[in-house]
């Protein structure tokens, strides 16, 4: 295997850091430019400072690269690397939410219609909404200058080093679950959904890079039930569980979240408006490449993960909540 030079725009968090350290372990020449603020880079690649609201440096810039890994979401920073390296291999890691429709279950790239493209930076804060259509901009800015370049869409990124804390509520909760404990379930235990373990989506990304492999993929993990997955979950965490499923109406009713956040149920959406969203078909993506380690093994590493970080990021209902809202539920009969 050749060597590649390969540059990873941030390679300090999560995915972009995942994919750096799986390059290094390849044996790649592997350099991650970033502000320097958000923790150190894998051992063994090499840190170049940037805040890409500023202009490229010029040592960087003046850098050839075979490949650059972009997570962006702002056009306007997807632009600038891709006016700086046209000659490289671009892998853009975009998102599911450029899909329009979300409700449709087993779409892939070129059976659902995209968001309209934004190609100005918008400030999420202001307008969450901006999230989807600005990666369509930072998507066709990619396939506008770059040499060549592969655009993969992910759906829920799950796994050890999660800042989003959108999956970790669940190997958190069970794993601290004593025997026969009742935990409540979100929705209907054949809703469906699906998750892909970081490290999974790394090992892919690296290998796209070296093939130079040019099309659209959604990166995402298998269809599985809500059931399923909490099964595979408790397995993972050695936990025995006993779920106690209830309906969204009533979640809603109580002023229960989906998704994320304070006081949320992750892994739970709407339905049937968001059918579709967590249940893209991974067939193109498994004929590309992509391998899956079984969601045991994710929940696992997760569960020790946040043993191990007492300040990761945690989010979902509290222990008060839930039990209250069983309570509830319980006393309707």
């Amino acid at each position: 295997m050749a060597c590649v030079k390969l540059l990873v725009l941030g390679g300090s968090v999560f995915l972009s850091r995942a994919v750096a350290a799986e390059a290094v372990a390849r044996g790649h020449d592997v350099t991650c430019a970033n502000r320097g603020t958000s923790g150190r880079v894998p051992d063994g690649a090499a840190p170049a400072v940037w805040d890409r609201a500023d202009p490229v440096p010029a040592g960087l810039a003046g850098t050839p690269y075979d490949v650059v890994v972009d997570v962006a979401r702002r056009p306007s920073w997807v632009r600038a690397a891709v006016a700086a390296w046209p000659e490289a291999h671009h892998v853009f890691v975009s998102t599911v939410s450029v899909y329009a429709d979300e409700s449709t279950p087993g779409g892939r790239p070129g059976t659902l219609p995209l968001r309209e493209p934004l190609h100005e930076d918008v400030d999420l804060g202001a307008d969450p909404e901006a999230y989807g259509p600005m990666k369509v901009g930072c998507e066709e800015a990619v396939r506008a200058g770059a040499a060549s370049w592969t655009v993969v869409r992910p759906g829920l990124i799950v796994g050890p080093g999660d800042p989003t804390g959108r999956f970790t509520y669940w190997p958190a909760r069970l794993g601290d679950a004593g025997p026969g404990e009742e935990v409540l379930a979100p929705g209907r235990p054949e809703d469906r959904t699906q998750v892909i373990d970081v490290r999974d989506l790394a090992a892919w990304l690296v290998a796209a890079a070296q093939a130079r492999t040019t099309s659209d993929f959604d990166g995402v993990g298998e269809v599985l039930a809500l059931s399923e997955v909490l099964a595979h979950v408790a397995a993972g965490c050695g936990a025995d569980v006993r779920p106690t499923w209830v309906p969204q109406e009533f979640l809603t009713e109580q002023g229960v979240q989906p998704w994320a956040g304070p006081d949320s149920l992750p892994l739970w959406l709407p339905r049937p408006e968001y059918d579709g969203m967590c249940a893209h078909d991974p067939t193109p993506s498994y004929a590309a490449g992509l391998a899956l380690r079984p969601l045991e093994e994710t929940a696992r590493d997760t569960l020790a993960w946040l043993r191990a970080t007492p300040d990761a990021t945690r989010t979902g209902l509290s222990r008060d909540r839930e039990a209250a809202l069983l309570a509830a539920w319980h006393a309707r009969g």
